[in-house]
């Protein structure tokens, strides 16, 4: 084996007869890693063989199964010998002639073309069931798919429970890969349906969203149609990532984009990460004013970077101006679509909900947030209107 660490949930994967392998599992449980390297151990050992890994969208897979497979490859010298990455064309070469495909379907036709031995559908409850069945059906050998249960779709209802498929739950109790600290935190998750489907990987429907005025686009407006455009930025470190989103106001509807949602990122990384995406010092960076040594920091690097207004109901002010618009969040932007599905209301003791929200999944949320603070207004009416003040 290639691989210096593998956990329980390779064999689970690997084992069997089954057909159809379902990973259902809790954040951070190593679905989408562990996959990918199996994948990679059926390309070393089937020369020739194809295997298809697709998603939602290039976006999706850019920063999840392609991030991985890149990782699992640079980890090891014998692993970069004998795979090539080839950038342009999303697809990884084994010296033995095999070939990993990364590929994205816009619908079931498009799904019609080509065959392969082996498919991963990457987060499939971003995929419609008649992309899944025409992949499926050009599928040689064996079918692997992953997801978050958060709520019941086609898996459920077409999948689970028929001959041939094998169903996997998983947790992060099983990653050999998460750090103490990490697992801690999950464990931390006070919420109890929040905990069933994040902490334990069981299927679950969330109710009580703080935000549920959003869905998916696939770009943001051109400059020209745009009101107001402005950024948000939230900082974090350790557990928490810092989130960096483009907020943007056009035809009475707010688009957001996220340009950066990583852990482990200093002030200059993020500054620089600002610079790598556009931002000079002509944009405005609105940001968490509990930072002062931090946005000093970027604002010495040449950037335009204040404090949010800040107060004791600031995130009820700012979650109200947020849910007078329809929000439309561009497909990719994984970390803050993650939040708009799990940052909730905290209940009371009676299981009622109450005015406050919960202070979890919501770092790309709260980089918003700064923005609505400081660029939207409540009128007399109690309507939102912008700003039109121009940033430059």
């Amino acid at each position: 084996m290639p691989f210096k660490v593998i956990g329980p949930l390779f064999r689970a994967n690997l084992t069997g007869s089954e057909r159809v392998r379902v990973n259902q599992g809790g954040t951070s449980s190593g679905k989408t890693y562990t996959l990918m390297q199996l994948l990679y151990y059926y390309a070393m050992t089937e020369p020739g063989c194809v295997v298809t890994v697709a998603g939602q969208d290039f976006p999706n897979l850019r920063v999840g199964a392609l991030r991985d497979a890149k990782t699992i490859r640079n980890s090891s010298e014998w692993m970069c010998t004998f795979f090539t990455v080839n950038e342009s064309g999303h697809f990884i070469t084994g010296a033995n002639g095999s070939i990993i495909e990364f590929k994205s379907y816009k619908d079931a036709q498009d799904a019609k073309n080509g065959k392969r031995d082996y498919l991963f559908i990457n987060e499939c409850n971003g995929v419609p069931f008649d992309i899944y069945w025409q992949l499926a059906i050009r599928t040689r050998k064996r079918i692997f798919l992953d997801y978050n249960p958060s709520e019941r779709f086609w898996v459920h209802d077409e999948v689970i429970g028929r001959d041939g498929v094998k169903l996997i739950i998983s947790d992060h109790r099983g990653n050999p890969f998460l750090s103490a600290e990490e697992h801690e935190r999950i464990e931390g998750i006070e919420d109890e349906e929040l905990f069933k489907v994040y902490a334990r990987g069981l299927t679950g429907m969330i109710t009580g969203l703080v935000l549920t005025n959003w869905d998916i686009v696939d770009r943001m407006p051109p400059v020209e149609d745009r009101k107001m455009t402005a950024y948000g930025l939230d900082f974090g470190f350790t557990n928490d990532p810092s989130a960096l989103e483009e907020v943007a106001l056009a035809h009475g509807d707010l688009y957001v984009q996220e340009l950066l949602y990583e852990t482990g990122c200093t002030n200059p990384m993020l500054a620089k990460a600002m610079k790598d995406k556009g931002i000079t010092r002509s944009h405005c960076v609105y940001a968490d004013s509990a930072e002062p040594k931090s946005i000093a920091e970027i604002k010495n690097e040449g950037l335009w970077i204040v404090g949010a207004p800040k107060g004791p109901d600031s995130i009820i002010v700012g979650l109200d101006i947020l849910k007078r618009y329809r929000i439309h969040v561009v497909r990719g932007s994984k970390g803050i679509i993650g939040n708009l599905k799990a940052y909730k209301w905290k209940r009371d003791r009676d299981g009622k909900e109450t005015n406050n929200p919960v202070d979890r999944f919501n770092h790309g949320i709260d980089a918003i947030r700064y923005v609505a603070l400081s660029k939207l207004n409540i009128t007399r009416k109690g309507t939102a209107r912008a700003h039109y003040n121009k940033l430059d």
